[in-house]
């Protein structure tokens, strides 16, 4: 999922890079603040990264998991797994918190469970950290500052890191995902199965058992979270040009992805963020 929140009308986004030898874990921070406003709905949608998220005062309101078999909920500090359909989160109540885009290896090596078996779920943060979970909360809202809340961070999280006692993932998932990211999700299927040595349908079975996607549905979202990145730049792009540049085949193939997967169209979801 990305943006739990709606940065505009007086919203508060302050991003930051996790310390390096953290980054093959957790891609970026994003620190927020948002105002109340009244009672209604937010879409997360899907991405190539897992939200780790940890709400600050009060919940986040999960009222329909991407996965409709899977419980909602309310959660202080939750952890989406990767997904192809959206969530949808309950807002109104002002908020502050931060969220964690989680890679599917830092899944297994923070949370010490793969990336599948979160897939299409959005879980409490205690029933993967148990105590600590709460207890990292509630530091991060003691501490006065954004960049005192990131510092936290990086070392609560190196400290989860050196405690891991995980086996590593298949070295050709591994190569599989990093090939799809490299390429922006436009590497045929096909191609990617003759790079890694394996049958398609051998890499679909072990790279779903460690991700919890299958190879083209994660193409497809990590297509779909770069051209959702271009579009939240400044310097906004037409929706044309974004699809160009992200590998569509047109306009209209990125219009039918965002009301596939983000259960909006794009004219919708960009409203949520008229400052880019």
């Amino acid at each position: 999922m990305t943006d739990p929140t709606r940065p505009a009308g007086g919203s508060e986004l302050v991003w930051a890079r996790p310390a390096p030898a953290l980054r093959p874990l957790v891609d970026l921070y994003c620190g927020y603040r948002t105002p109340a406003s009244a009672p209604g709905v937010h879409m997360g949608v899907p991405s190539g990264h897992l939200t780790f998220l940890l709400c600050l005062d009060g919940v986040v309101d999960v009222l329909r998991t991407p996965d409709p078999a899977r419980s909602p909920g309310s959660h202080r500090g939750m952890v989406g797994g990767l997904h192809d359909r959206p969530a949808v989160i309950g807002t109104g109540p002002a908020q502050t918190g931060l969220q964690l885009r989680l890679t599917w290896l830092g899944a297994r090596t923070l949370l010490g469970t793969p990336a599948s078996a979160l897939a299409g779920d959005v879980v409490g943060l205690g029933e993967l950290l148990g105590r600590r979970a709460e207890i990292l909360v509630e530091r991060l809202a003691e501490a006065p500052t954004w960049a005192s809340r990131f510092a936290l961070l990086d070392a609560a999280l190196t400290r989860l890191a050196a405690d891991a006692r995980r086996p590593d993932p298949h070295p050709e998932v591994a190569r599989a995902w990093a090939r799809l990211t490299e390429t922006g999700g436009t590497l045929r299927i096909e191609e990617l199965a003759r790079e890694i040595g394996w049958s398609r349908r051998h890499l679909a079975l072990r790279f779903r058992d460690e991700v919890g996607l299958a190879p083209k549905t994660a193409a497809r979202v990590i297509r779909f979270e770069r051209a959702c990145d271009l579009l939240r730049r400044p310097a906004r792009p037409a929706l044309a040009d974004a699809a160009a540049v992200c590998g569509y085949a047109d306009q209209a193939h990125l219009a039918r992805d965002f009301r596939e997967l983000a259960g909006l169209t794009a004219t919708a979801w960009l409203a949520e963020r008229p400052d880019g």
